[in-house]
């Protein structure tokens, strides 16, 4: 057998960070273009890494056949459930083969996703274009299916990629909105709740009241001790933040919709950094533990900051 060394990110060649949406029409289409881009890293050593679904990792596993052994999967049913924590995991990656050249295959946008969720993996995907430095040696494709996934998601991954291929190689991306994109997500209101909410004032020493009552909504919606006590932590962590950094204080709500429980805090603060809570706390880090903790126990994180302060809504599914 042999070894082939990684490939240095000085190597000759394009080094630079490709971001990149790959819309494809059939499995023939998606097989096509992604066995030769894995094949290619490999056989020049540069590792790989491909977070898929097992629907769409499982043909082409098959294809690779014993070069798949040489792949890092990660399932992204279970990566992207909260899309928050899938730049934590390329940054992982990266770090792990510092000085090389890496390529990976990322997509946490397919159909049947709950709109919610549809929501904060495409705020992932324009964030992307932030949380990674353009001299960073990876080349990203990001699979889109042409066939199941309505037009509107389709023309938002041409907005949030620098480059995009379909049948005819890869190419610049017109409708590409650039990194500013991000900020414009981050200001698109949250839907209002659909039923009963209850609403609870906090300020400092007043948190064990926050924890009663994401203690009381999860009792009520049927969830167990361990998922409990994750809800009324984040929600702590939350509060906290509020209090700390917010304005002194902040208002909890709390709701049930038809598959989810909601817990929502805001406050007068805002976030300067649009990528906190997505980046792994430094020991000396004195800001941003919280939200990454948050991002970490709950199922669902959505985060917006506007002119008039900051709402960050964890979601339970039921």
């Amino acid at each position: 057998m042999t070894t082939v060394a990684p490939a240095p990110a000085s190597a000759p060649g394009r080094s630079a960070y490709r971001h990149q949406a790959f819309l494809w029409d059939s499995v023939e289409h998606f097989l096509d273009v992604t066995v030769p881009f894995v094949r290619e890293g490999l056989d020049r050593g540069e590792p790989v890494m491909v977070a898929l679904v097992a629907e769409q990792w499982a043909p082409l596993r098959t294809a690779l056949g014993r070069r798949a052994q040489r792949v890092l999967n990660v399932d992204m049913a279970e990566l992207g459930r909260n899309p928050a924590r899938i730049i934590p995991a390329w940054s992982e990656f990266v770090a792990a083969h510092e000085g090389y050249r890496v390529r990976g295959i990322g997509g946490p946008v397919w159909a049947g996703r709950r709109p919610a969720e549809l929501v904060e993996a495409q705020i992932h995907e324009a964030m992307l274009n932030l949380a990674v430095p353009h001299d960073t040696a990876l080349w990203l494709l990001c699979p889109y299916d042409a066939r199941t996934l309505p037009p509107e998601v389709l023309a938002a991954a041409l907005r949030h990629h620098p480059e995009v291929t379909a049948h005819h190689g890869p190419a610049p991306s017109a409708a590409w909105a650039g990194v500013d994109r991000t900020a414009e997500l981050e200001t698109h209101p949250l839907p209002e709740p659909t039923g009963p909410v209850e609403e609870l004032a906090f300020a400092a020493g007043l948190l064990s009241g926050v924890r009663r009552v994401a203690r009381a909504h999860a009792a009520d919606a049927g969830l167990p001790p361990g998922r409990a006590d994750d809800l009324a932590l984040a929600v702590s962590e939350l509060a906290s933040n509020s209090i700390d950094h917010g304005g002194g204080g902040g208002v909890l709500r709390a709701w049930r919709d038809d598959e989810a429980l909601v817990l929502e805090v805001s406050d007068h603060g805002r976030l300067a950094d649009p990528l906190v809570g997505r980046r792994a706390p430094t020991p000396d880090q004195e800001r941003g533990r919280g939200l990454w903790m948050v991002n970490r126990l709950c199922d669902l994180v959505q985060m917006r900051t506007t002119g008039s302060g900051t709402v960050v809504r964890v979601v339970t599914w039921l």
